[in-house]
């Protein structure tokens, strides 16, 4: 399918392709350099050239984070390729309290947060998708759930880093640059994760605890953390045992107002404005041929009929440029999690030149979350799915952009929703490790590990309470953008006996004219990930300037995830022996310290799901009353049901391939040159199982495989003694997106041929990389750098709509009726593999202690960090459009940039971290007519201050969130329409950490 597809996409690819002409010439005159240097028998350097070696930094006695900084710039420094390192303070004292906090402080990187806390992270303005982390050099891929605001269940390549306690980990490496040796499926970097091992510590028993407490200041509630770490060593250091651990329990909410989206429009809004009311300015709604109106007459005002001419010249008449809320709401997300950690290393050394190492690493992330929302639905219903015909518009007022500023309406549905979610992650990997001097300048590396992520949301269950036709309803924007005025008219939403209440499907009935009866949804759903890999490599040590490298990789990667849901969502008429009031439980205390505007409700009732759970007896899977498919089938279905099918499938990729590299040291024209060059090829075979909508539901399978040829190169120059000029070019991969490669979705065979699902043909991600970067290493512990880069992304993948032979889909022949040959012409939306475009940027970084300082003000330090990103990237419009939107890559911050102060005398410390990101774009284009939707900017402030009181106790107080900054999500670049504004509140955490 990919060939014709690639012909239906006329764009014009990307023309700057350097990379051959680069490699070439960087190849010569280095490998050139290289002969010369292996024509010679152990030479000495030239005096000039001696002078100009790389130096290590002086090794000084230093606690604390300032040891922290040093330990990582000397890594940095020594590093051939382009990285950026994280070091623990300590064993078990990590800077921050979550793995994507701290990385949020490397230049480049920028982080997601779900409920408050670091969850995925974009590197230089790719994605989470684009990015691999391996955990003790074991790629690995842990997932877990947020909520729908928050990209919901992760089903996708991206890595969760709050499934993991920080405490557990001593460092982390950002590999922005590729080298041969390094396993493919990054366009961003590769992040690696590494555990402490027994003998990376001093000889002997050692061993560390830290306890302290967690202070929420919107929810209210103090929780605990802690951590261990023990390690001993014996019989000389030859075998060490390590053992860590880290527990910690969070309850936070999260609360604020959301829209889910904005619409325009009755087509999809489900509500007519009266005739002649007045739409924009100089505009008016017309009044068409037809006299009738679209529902009962509110307030003997008549209004056109909903028929599809009117539907357009209403759409006409307001130029598609009015928008409203589709669901206006205020809400409370309560989110409650325990987090457990454990890491275990054994390492021996049964004779000289072998070391073997087995690491275990096992985390258990348990979660609850209960959303809780008062929101008005009238808005985002069409007719065909139960709309409001009789909602009338009484006043409205919208901006020049399009925008609603105020609207009041009669006959508004108001509805209490409440969900309940039960989740939990279990991650484990085991990796064994092999180092083996084979001779003295020969030997092997093998690695073998498997890493497993089980996410399991087993409850995931919506109840409603509803009041139908609510007199008075408004929305006003006029004050506030971010948060409105929200006023229920004719109803009180606190009163338990009043009209919000649970209102079904009376028994013998199939549905209720014109309204959304309360539901009951049930969707548990889960995702398995395993990644089983087998490493090995031969280093020749040819003299002591040049290391052959060769080795093969095996990884066998297997993604499964399912979904079920009830065959029927609505509820029946409860049953007459249950009160309706002993069906609700109440909200109270919204909005805690928000500067919520006057008269906003702080209190609502809700559905109380244990009742309606033992009035229902909704877990049954059963039906209840009445024909299968009416109101009292509860039956969960997951193939069968066309909104679940989707989330039942599987990819299970194999991955083999080897790589050739060389690392070098010599001197080019007196230069010190040092770095590697090489070439990795890979072949992936992949097999894709999904659902076609027939007959209620056909596996179909579907397999592809491709092969990419992968060179690298990394080169660093010592200008001088402390002045380091580095160089890297390759080309780098990533595979597709998982859910794009399902063969899953809807097939007809009869009428209009077509096809719309997923594409098992898609090829990678490819993509040319550039990379430079001036480090200054002009003082001890001090450093300033300035990085610039380029991507010249060559492939992407879009959903387009085009015309394709079925034997280019991917699609099993069996599938075809008698009679068809598979040349059959199909109408084909499906991801596709578009032009890409090119993405470029600079970093500076700069990190100074204040040495220079007199007295205690030598003791001060700061670090700083700046990245800007810019790119360009046609997307399709639609799949019925030819149109493209021009504009920054997903997940794109155009600027982003860290600072931190710092003071630490070895006894005293303390810190305090800015972090900013710029707006960035979530979804191109945006859903109901919008170009885009995105988030805005944020801005976080973390600060920490410790106490030495001896050399074995440190007391310790942080703030993390300091701004408490809002989950600003928005709809469209023109009016920035508010998503989701929430906030979770600033965190306090004082404690004591104890060595021993």
């Amino acid at each position: 399918m990919q060939a014709q597809l690639d012909k239906n996409v006329s764009k014009h690819r990307n023309k700057f392709r350097p990379n051959a002409l680069v490699m070439s010439v960087i190849s010569m005159a280095v490998l050139s350099a290289i002969g010369s240097a292996q024509a010679q028998e152990a030479p000495k350097p030239a005096p000039a050239a001696e002078a100009r070696k790389p130096e290590s930094l002086d090794t000084i006695s230093v606690t604390g984070f300032r040891a922290s900084l040093e330990t990582a710039l000397r890594a940095k420094r020594d590093e051939n390729s382009i990285v950026d390192v994280i070091k623990a303070e300590d064993m078990g004292k990590f800077p921050d309290t979550n793995l994507a906090e701290s990385l949020q402080r490397v230049p480049g990187v920028v982080i997601d947060r779900d409920a408050g806390e670091g969850r995925s992270i974009t590197v230089r303005g790719l994605g989470q998708d684009f990015t691999r982390v391996r955990i003790n050099g074991i790629e690995a891929l842990a997932t877990t759930g947020g909520t729908d605001s928050s990209g919901g269940a992760n089903r996708s390549r991206g890595f969760d880093f709050n499934v993991f306690a920080a405490d557990l980990f001593s460092s982390l490496t950002v590999r922005k640059s590729s080298s041969a040796d390094i396993d493919e499926g990054s366009l961003g970097a590769t992040v690696d994760l590494q555990t402490t091992r027994p003998l990376d510590l001093k000889a002997g028993f050692t061993g560390a605890m830290s306890i302290k407490g967690m202070y929420n200041d919107l929810s209210g509630k103090t929780t605990p953390k802690a951590s261990f770490l023990l390690s001993n060593t014996f019989a000389d250091k030859k075998i060490g045992v390590l053992f860590s651990g880290a527990y910690s329990k969070r309850e936070v909410l999260e609360e604020g107002f959301s829209t889910v989206r904005w619409d325009n429009g009755i087509s999809s809004g489900g509500w007519c404005p009266p005739q002649g009311a007045t739409l924009a300015a100089g505009t008016t709604l017309p009044t068409g041929s037809t006299a009738t109106t679209c529902g009962p007459a509110a307030n003997g005002v008549p209004r056109l009929a909903n028929t599809p001419a009117n539907q357009a010249a209403y759409q006409e008449a307001s130029k598609a440029e009015n928008f409203h809320p589709r669901l206006p709401r205020y809400g409370r997300l309560t989110h409650d999690q325990e987090r457990l950690g454990l890491t275990g290393s054994f390492q021996i050394k049964p004779a000289e030149g072998t070391l073997v190492t087995v690491d275990m690493l096992y985390s258990k992330l348990d979660a609850t979350r209960k959303e809780d929302f008062l929101e008005a639905i009238s808005f985002s219903r069409s007719l065909s799915q139960g709309g409001k015909p009789q909602t009338s518009v009484l006043a409205t007022e919208y901006a020049p952009n399009g925008a609603l500023l105020y609207g009041k309406y009669n006959g508004v549905d108001i509805r209490s929703e409440s969900r309940f979610d039960q989740l939990s992650t279990t991650f484990t990997q085991p990796t064994l490790t092999l180092e083996q001097d084979l001779t003295d300048t020969l030997k092997l590396n093998a690695k073998f590990g498997r890493a497993t992520s089980k996410f399991r949301n087993p409850i995931q269950t919506t109840t409603t309470l509803d009041a139908a036709n609510v007199q008075g309803y408004e929305m006003d924007f006029r004050n506030s953008d971010r948060l409105p005025v929200l006023n229920y008219g004719s109803l009180n939403p606190s009163d338990p006996n009043g009209a919000l209440k649970v209102i079904g499907v009376p028994v013998g009935s199939a549905s209720i004219s014109n309204f959304t009866p309360s539901e009951v949804r049930i969707r548990p759903n889960g995702t398995t990930n395993t990644n089983d890999l087998a490493h090995l490599d031969l280093a020749w040590e040819l003299n002591d300037k040049l290391t052959l490298k060769v080795g093969g990789d095996y990884k066998k990667f297997k993604f499964e995830t399912y979904e079920a849901r009830r065959t029927v969502e609505t509820m029946n008429t409860p049953p007459a022996s249950v009160p309706l009031g002993n069906l609700v439980t109440s909200l109270s205390g919204f909005g805690k310290g928000q500067n919520l505007p006057a008269g906003t409700v702080t209190s609502w009732v809700l559905p109380d799901l244990n009742a309606i759970s033992s009035a229902y007896d909704i877990y049954c899977n059963c039906l209840k009353t009445g024909a299968a498919g009416g109101p009292g089938d509860y039956t969960l279905t997951s193939i069968t049901n066309s909104n679940a099918r989707g989330n039942n499938r599987t990819v299970t990729e194999t991955d083999s391939g080897g790589f050739a590299m060389a690392d070098f040291t010599t001197d080019l024209g007196g230069i010190p040159l040092r770095g590697n060059v090489g070439v990795r090829y890979v072949k992936t075979k992949m097999n894709a199982d999904g659902y076609l909508a027939t007959a209620g539901g056909t596996a179909v399978t579907a397999e592809n495989s491709y092969d990419d040829w992968l060179p690298a190169m990394n080169v660093a120059a010592n200008l001088s003694k402390n002045l380091i000029l580095r160089g890297a070019v390759a080309k780098v991969m990533s595979r597709p997106q998982l859910a794009n490669l399902s063969p899953g979705g809807t097939l007809s065979t009869t009428g209009t041929l077509s096809y719309t699902g997923g594409n098992p043909l898609l090829k990678p991600f490819r993509a040319d990389t550039f990379d430079t970067s001036l480090e200054w290493y002009h003082e001890k512990n001090a450093f300033v750098g300035l990085g610039l880069f380029q991507k010249n992304i060559k492939t992407y993948i879009q959903t387009v709509k085009t015309n394709v032979p079925y034997n280019q889909t991917g699609l099993p022949m069996s599938l075809l009726p008698a009679g068809m040959t598979g040349e059959e012409v199909f109408a084909v939306s499906a991801p596709i593999n578009t032009n890409g475009g090119k993405l470029s940027g600079f970093e500076l970084n700069i990190q100074q202690p204040f040495s220079f300082l007199p007295g205690f003000g030598k003791n001060f330090g700061a670090l700083f960090n700046y990245t800007y990103v810019k790119s360009q990237i046609e997307y399709v419009v639609s799949p019925t459009s030819t149109a493209t939107i021009t504009d920054d890559l997903i997940n794109l911050s155009p600027r982003s940039y860290n600072a931190t102060l710092y003071y630490d005398d070895g006894t005293f410390s303390a810190r305090v971290s800015g972090s900013a990101r710029e707006a960035y774009l979530t979804r191109v284009p945006g859903q109901n007519n919008n170009d885009v939707e995105g988030k805005n900017k944020t801005f976080n402030v973390d600060a920490s201050i410790s106490y030495k009181v001896n050399d074995k106790l440190d007391i310790t107080l942080e703030g993390v969130n300091l701004t408490n900054q809002p989950n600003d999500q928005y709809i469209s670049s023109q009016r920035d329409s508010v998503v989701v504004n929430n906030v979770t509140g600033r965190e306090y955490l004082i404690g004591f950490r104890y060595k021993f």
